[in-house]
């Protein structure tokens, strides 16, 4: 690979490297399997990297048909290889850390698939047609996909009382 290609592999990972692990995180619902599928996609992408027209979706389709091909394998079931890092406490400049654990709950409650849709169209902000080519499907199913996990979502979030106590404690149990 020529030094400006390489170049621009680096700056897109840096650029990237926290969408692409959300969307790995969002599709598997761990940080651990994230991290892996990312790392994984990156590593599957690098020498295809000077050939590529639009590296971004490129990129986005690996990491999720990486995330899921992580999910499945059933030595990831025994333990993961990021359970020998501990996490790092970050501070929430926000103040809504109530409202984002409440959503991010009722989010990981809505199916992977509608889950991916969601955060392909309104968090990366892609269109029908980007997201279609990301999950490999047709556009209509990421519309129908789309409404379906909006309309859960919101169901969630007004009718079920999310107990965020509960939560907090599982998310703590599970880290330790």
């Amino acid at each position: 690979m020529r030094r400006e290609d390489e170049d621009g592999f680096r700056d897109f990972v840096r650029a990237r490297l926290a969408s692409l692990r959300t969307l790995a995180y969002v599709t598997c619902g761990d940080w651990h399997t994230a991290e892996d599928a990312v790392a994984n996609a990156l590593a599957r992408l690098y020498p295809r990297w000077a050939r590529l027209e639009r590296p971004d979706l490129y990129a986005q389709t690996m990491v999720y048909r990486a995330a899921i091909d992580e999910t499945r394998r059933s030595w990831r079931r025994e333990r993961s290889a990021g359970d020998a890092f501990p996490d790092t406490a970050q501070p929430d400049p926000t103040d809504a850390t109530g409202e984002r654990l409440r959503v991010r709950t009722a989010l990981m409650a809505v199916p992977p698939k509608q889950r991916a849709v969601l955060y392909l169209r309104y968090y990366l902000g892609l269109g029908v047609e980007e997201a279609a080519e990301v999950l490999n499907c047709h556009a209509g199913t990421v519309k129908s996909q789309t409404a379906r996990g909006l309309a859960r979502l919101r169901e969630l979030l007004l009718t079920e009382a999310i107990d965020l106590d509960e939560q907090i404690k599982e998310w703590t149990d599970a880290s330790v």
